[in-house]
């Protein structure tokens, strides 16, 4: 073989793994009591709510190093006097002190929980600072193990940034670290060498020198989850410009290698064409108090929120591919768009288990063709998401294992997309689609939330009983199948690979005559007027079918 040919067989070899990277690191098939005491809402957590975080912390580029504090403001909402902070090994809790006084901690793996002295009433609101320090794991494959990546540009100059979906937050500071608890609001304060920036969530309130670093103190506004907390050092130049949106004046920040600032000008033209599409569908931008920012980093991207991180090369696609075989994922930059979809799903309505994380990723991987609906027309956007049918494995269900930080298969992107998309041909009216969808981020603005409430949301709206819809597309692994058969004028159908009373209707062209049928698990008959010569599945519905 030629080293041209291996080193092209090796790129394909890391696209296809890192396309399926979520679904392969979500594999699991025992759980332990680590498990469960991070993905669980424990006694120690639940009788206290989060209000404000300061994180407040040194990064020490050359040793790979962080230390500092968390600050964490909650709420008593039941008298209890053992807190649970969560902190990753090899990052080690040096002390938490509440009104002055150390409290005594048990560490018990990624859990430390604090035995708290001061009378804990309920409504009381309550401060204690949490200090640690340590050598955060060091991202092996951002974002899908994730950490820390410290890397440098090709100047030599320190290029750092954070990811920790799935991981988790404490993998580098430490937190409560469950996503049923959105913090209100926080301010993180990062310092780092004075040639190098820091750029975090929110807005940039304070640049503060101390001798020969600088801390960069950020403030958030609006309720996040820990994950979307970022930092993200380098040499970084900036440019901005500010978005006439549905809500008024919205600033988008662009913060990118030095080197890079002529292919970011022009590549970040789509990112007011994101904006413009994506209110349009999914209703005002969530968090115009924060801000919008696209951050270059040295991995691939991230949905860290008001925070997008960028590491597509400036190019559009999936690393320069369409990963829907169409044209139309050419057609714009896969990070910008897909990572900026978050920032409604995944960052405005929040799972509160993981294992619901198909609300993030199916109905932003959906995003991808509402942009080019937008753009490029309702074809555009058909023919792109079924085309990303092939990349389904049908391995797992989307929907995971719960109270164990278990997340469900990796098809919850493109069958995810794949069933939002057959959804909106039940509905027929697009306009009224439209509105769900706006609908939706508004009900569940700044909110966790769970599968069932997202399903009965959409049942409600559409007018339509989805229970049975959702149990086969979300808890099984079958997809329907419409058997039949034809008799000169009669035709004779049924679904099968089904869930019990399975009855979604179906769009289909006899004769090339669209109709719809209303298919069950029993046989039904059709007779027309004249010889069926041909008869054909409306490709927008995902399901299979079998000629008897």
């Amino acid at each position: 073989m030629s080293k041209r040919f291996l080193i092209f067989l090796f790129f394909l070899i890391a696209l296809c793994f890192s396309i399926q990277g979520q679904s392969l690191l979500s594999k699991k098939t025992s759980f332990n009591k680590q498990d469960t005491l991070r993905g669980s809402i424990t006694p120690e957590r639940a009788w206290w709510d989060l209000s404000y975080y300061h994180l407040d912390i040194k990064v020490d580029p050359d040793n790979k190093f962080i230390s500092g504090k968390n600050t964490v403001q909650y709420k008593v909402l039941k008298h209890d006097s053992i807190m649970q902070i969560d902190l990753q090994p090899p990052m080690k809790l040096l002390k938490v002190v509440q009104n002055g006084e150390e409290l005594k901690i048990k560490h018990d793996g990624n859990a430390h929980f604090i035995s708290l002295t001061a009378p804990q009433q309920i409504n009381d609101i309550k401060n204690l600072t949490v200090y640690y320090e340590g050598y955060p794991k060091e991202a092996v494959r951002a974002p899908w193990d994730g950490g820390i990546s410290w890397e440098k540009d090709k100047n030599g100059n320190h290029f750092i940034a954070s990811s920790c979906q799935g991981l988790g937050a404490s993998v580098w500071w430490p937190c409560k670290d469950h996503m049923y608890d959105e913090v209100d609001s926080m301010q993180i304060s990062v310092n780092v060498p004075s040639k190098l920036t820091n750029v975090s969530n929110g807005r940039l309130r304070l640049v503060e020198r101390i001798g020969d670093t600088k801390t960069y103190h950020w403030v958030v506004k609006n309720p996040i989850n820990n994950y979307g907390v970022n930092i993200n050092i380098g040499d970084y130049v900036n440019f901005s410009e500010v978005y006439d949106g549905v809500a008024g004046n919205l600033d988008m920040e662009y913060y990118v290698l030095r080197d890079n600032l002529d292919k970011a000008k022009e590549q970040f033209k789509q990112a007011p064409m994101m904006m413009e599409a994506f209110e349009h569908w999914f209703g005002q931008y969530p968090f115009y108090a924060d801000s919008f920012k696209l951050v270059e980093v040295p991995y691939l991207g991230m949905e860290h929120q008001s925070s997008v991180t960028y590491g597509n090369g400036y190019q559009n696609g999936y690393l320069g591919n369409d990963l829907s075989g169409t044209g139309w994922g050419l057609k714009f930059d896969f990070i910008l768009i897909h990572e900026s979809g978050h920032e409604w799903f995944a960052n405005n309505i929040t799972n509160k288990d993981v294992a619901d994380m198909w609300v993030h990723e199916s109905f932003t991987a959906y995003s991808e063709s509402l942009y080019l609906d937008y753009h490029f027309g309702k074809e555009a956007s058909a023919e792109y998401v079924i085309g990303t049918r092939k990349r389904i494995q049908n391995d797992r269900p989307l929907i995971g294992h719960y109270n164990v930080n278990e997340a469900g298969s990796g098809d919850m992107y493109y069958k995810g997309a794949n069933m939002l998309h057959t959804l909106r041909q039940l509905i027929e009216d697009d306009e009224k689609w439209r509105k769900i969808l706006r609908k939706m981020n508004v009900e569940f603005y700044h909110q966790t939330v769970t599968t069932q409430q997202i399903e009965h949301f959409l049942s409600r709206e559409t007018g339509y009983d989805l229970t049975e819809f959702f149990n086969q597309y979300l808890r099984t692994i079958k997809i329907p199948t419409l058997e039949f058969s034809i008799e000169k004028k009669q035709l004779k159908y049924r679904w099968t690979n089904i869930v019990e009373k399975f009855d979604m209707p179906i769009q289909v062209s006899i004769n090339s005559k669209q109709q719809w049928l209303f298919p069950k698990a029993e046989w039904k008959t059709l007779n027309i007027e004249s010889k069926i010569n041909s008869f054909e599945i409306e490709r927008d519905f995902y399901v299979n079918s079998k000629k008897l």
